[in-house]
């Protein structure tokens, strides 16, 4: 029995953050708190917290795929708001939240390659941003420190988070809980392709 308690301690601090993220998840789908919840994750991702929304709304969606615009739509707005947050905190406390916030997740240096983005082109860096699994709070933040035109900031962002969301929800509808495993597991490399892809065609077709 002592045996069989440790090997069950091991096996459960193996466990992943990403299975532990699935686990919580299927926890929170059932009942009111759920919706709250996605709120909640969109909103603080995209500004200062770290774990994606997208686990939470690919559970949500196992038992509710004919919602999934609403729920797509719900994320993207939330998480738009999020980033409104975010963009707050860099123009106006930088120095007391963004900084702070920025070196919590050791982002330090990446904040220049940043800048030089902004430079090339804000609305595809933040649109890139908001898509990818690139830590979107960075982008967010540093736009709103470098002053980032605040329309293109949100456009972006609509146009980011909504794809990235809606391509989840509608990948869910499509093929149900069957789509589960495969977007849990290659839902960021989904997301770079899908990038790589928009920058070839827009540096082909400008």
């Amino acid at each position: 029995m002592q045996l069989e308690n440790i090997l069950k301690k091991e096996n459960q601090e193996k466990k992943s953050l990403r299975e532990k993220l699935i686990d919580w998840s299927v926890r929170h789908t059932t009942g009111t708190k759920a919706k709250l919840w996605l709120g909640i994750l969109s909103f603080s991702e995209a500004s200062f917290f770290l774990v994606p929304p997208d686990v939470l709304l690919i559970a949500i969606l196992v038992s509710n795929t004919q919602k999934w615009v609403y729920y797509a739509s719900f994320a993207t707005v939330f998480s738009v708001l999020g980033g409104l947050f975010g963009y707050l905190i860099g123009f106006l406390f930088f120095d007391f939240l963004g900084e702070p916030l920025i070196a919590l997740y050791s982002l330090q240096d990446s904040v220049k390659i940043v800048a030089e983005q902004f430079n090339n082109s804000a609305f595809l860096t933040i649109f890139l941003s908001a898509f990818t699994p690139i830590p979107y709070k960075l982008f967010t933040i540093s736009a709103g420190f470098f002053k980032i035109n605040i329309f293109s900031f949100i456009t972006a962002s609509i146009l980011g988070r909504g794809m990235r969301f809606f391509a989840v929800s509608f990948f869910m509808k499509k093929f149900g809980a069957r789509a589960t495993k495969y977007l849990f597991k290659y839902l960021d490399v989904f997301s770079v392709a899908v990038v790589v892809l928009i920058v070839l065609i827009y540096f082909l077709f400008r």
